[in-house]
């Protein structure tokens, strides 16, 4: 740990960030954490020395609420810093092999004095935090672009990490507009809701479904080796099932088009191209 404080910094440190009441800890630009409240401490599950010097206990690891792996602190702070922007994820503490307690985690960048810094600010999961800062769809309840971008990330990561694939697929319903016309907006939406929950309901746990526009879905897979193809057919089955609404029978035309990545390409430009062939 690099730990560079002066009696000064010590002394604003324990008056205004040891009191919050939020979890607040401070990581220079490898990931090394150089300070921390308490509260960070008790919300990640640890004690106060173990937060500062690195060491975990057995049996403890964090997840994002899929379940999968996060990065390390090292490749976090290493994003946020290259990127100069906000990194928000919704993590799970593990402790013992059991979910522990979920906790919001905001990454900001900063510079101290000159040098890199990023100040984490960690809160519990309540049932509308996720909704209050619009992360999640209202409508259909599913993540919207924002996270969908957090999570596609976090996968390319552990696929240049883990020497596995990540697909992304892109759904278009078509058609919505005149279900909108002939049966009332209500109609449209209970529409994009039904297929949303088919998504969810019918895809693996571990996979990341989110409303990504008006009439658009995506959803993120990642698997050891492939093409993809295998998600994007199941996709496009769930998607374009018959959906029965005001005791019509609607069953939605879809586009589906799909991408895979090893990890080496960017976020954007795995959007950029799967979006290119859906509108192409």
């Amino acid at each position: 740990m690099r730990t560079v404080q002066t009696a000064l910094t010590r002394t604003v440190w324990d008056e205004l960030i040891a009191e919050l009441p939020v979890g607040v800890v401070l990581m220079d630009a490898h990931g090394d954490v150089l300070a921390g409240n308490r509260l960070a401490a008790d919300l990640l599950g640890l004690r106060s020395e173990e937060l500062l010097s690195g060491r975990r206990p057995l049996g403890w690891s964090v997840r994002d609420d899929s379940g999968a792996r996060l990065p390390n602190r090292g490749e976090i702070a290493a994003q946020v810093l290259r990127t100069g922007a906000v990194l928000t994820l919704p993590v799970v503490v593990v402790r013992a092999g059991w979910p522990h307690v979920q906790v919001w985690v905001e990454c900001h960048p900063l510079a101290v004095r000159g040098a890199p810094r990023v100040v984490v600010f960690l809160q519990p999961v309540h049932t509308d935090v996720p909704h209050s800062r619009g992360l999640l769809d209202p409508l259909t309840g599913l993540p919207g672009r924002a996270l969908l971008h957090d999570r596609l990330d976090q996968a390319l990561v552990r696929a240049r990490t883990h020497g596995t694939v990540v697909t992304l697929v892109l759904v278009d319903v078509h058609h919505l507009a005149g279900v909108n016309e002939e049966h009332g907006f209500a109609r449209g939406d209970e529409l994009l809701t039904v297929i949303g929950g088919r998504l969810r309901e019918g895809l693996r746990e571990d996979y990341t479904v989110a409303r990504y526009g008006g009439d658009e879905f995506a959803v993120v897979a990642e698997h050891s080796c492939g093409s993809g193809e295998a998600v994007a057919e199941r996709v496009r089955e769930l998607a374009g099932r018959a959906v029965r609404l005001a005791h019509t029978r609607i069953r939605p035309g879809v586009r589906v088009c799909w991408v895979t990545s090893d990890g080496a390409a960017p976020v954007y430009s795995v959007i950029t191209h799967v979006e290119d062939l859906l509108r192409g």
